[in-house]
């Protein structure tokens, strides 16, 4: 059973010391001739979030569907590099095995099952576990204490809730499998500014009260970068750049391309011809 949330815990760099997911060197191929990622290597500490950032086709989700092993349902492969967890090479494993590690992937798209009410949602997560009722119900009542929200739906049939609503219950289902480490696909696609900062702001206290590590993948710069701890920037393929989310937030070319300042004040991504951007991230 998950301890009840405590006085958050100030995360600083002593603590983020333990490597618990470590990429290295990876390249990915689709349908033997499609080279997606080229060489991305990164790291995600014990205990901390970490933001996979870039564009559309960046190669976020193909870093997050290479670490949990759903590439060769999309006739992908990893094909070069390693991708190690706790030290142990694991890009060979079943997805179940990983989850039973403790990694769980929460999909891009938030996935339901539609059919299924909120609280029937939630439960799948805890399918494979063998630690009884009392401690299934007791994790429950942990997530209804972060989703409040979903408390009130529980016994909604999940396809007919709102996308913000879904995209907690998809996060809800993850933690009742009881995971070390949530890889997280862009959690705030298509939500409500408003719920997403409602949505970061639970990761953040989830991170912080239960000491979950989180890997999420995002578009919106800005938002990811104010509750991170570090963060990488992927183009094409690559990793052009990374570093302590204070510092990236810092930036004067994360602040130019990604979150629409400059020194000059605030310009519009469209405003700035692309190859500026590829001769500062290769200089």
């Amino acid at each position: 059973m998950l301890d009840a949330p405590a006085t958050p815990r100030e995360t600083t760099e002593e603590t983020l010391q333990e490597t618990l997911l470590e990429v290295n060197n990876i390249e990915v191929i689709y349908n033997h001739v499609i080279l997606v990622l080229k060489g991305v290597s990164l790291k995600v500490p014990k205990g901390g979030i970490t933001a996979l950032l870039g564009g559309n086709g960046a190669g976020k989700t193909t870093t997050l569907k290479a670490v949990s092993n759903l590439l060769h349902s999309e006739r992908g492969e990893v094909t070069k590099g390693s991708i190690s967890y706790r030290g142990e090479k694991v890009q060979d494993l079943e997805p179940a095995a990983l989850v039973k590690m403790g990694v769980v992937q929460v999909m891009e798209g938030r996935h339901c099952f539609e059919h299924l009410t909120v609280e029937e949602n939630l439960l799948t997560g805890a399918y494979t576990r063998g630690d009884g009722r009392g401690a299934i119900d007791a994790d429950l009542e942990m997530v209804y204490n972060y989703f409040p929200r979903l408390k009130e739906r529980r016994k909604s049939q999940a396809g007919y809730t709102s996308g913000g609503e879904q995209q907690m219950v998809a996060i809800g289902r993850a933690l009742m499998s009881r995971p070390e480490t949530i890889l997280l696909d862009e959690p705030s696609m298509g939500l409500a500014p408003q719920l997403v900062e409602q949505i970061f702001g639970i990761v953040k206290s989830l991170n912080e009260e239960q000491g979950y590590t989180f890997l999420l993948a995002e578009q919106n710069t800005n938002v990811a970068l104010r509750f991170a701890h570090y963060g990488y920037i992927l183009e094409s393929g690559r990793v052009v750049m990374d570093g302590r989310a204070a510092d990236l937030r810092e930036n004067p070319d994360v602040k130019e391309f990604y979150l629409g300042m400059s020194d000059e004040g605030r310009k519009s991504f469209r405003d700035v011809r692309s190859y500026r951007r590829r001769k500062r991230w290769l200089s």
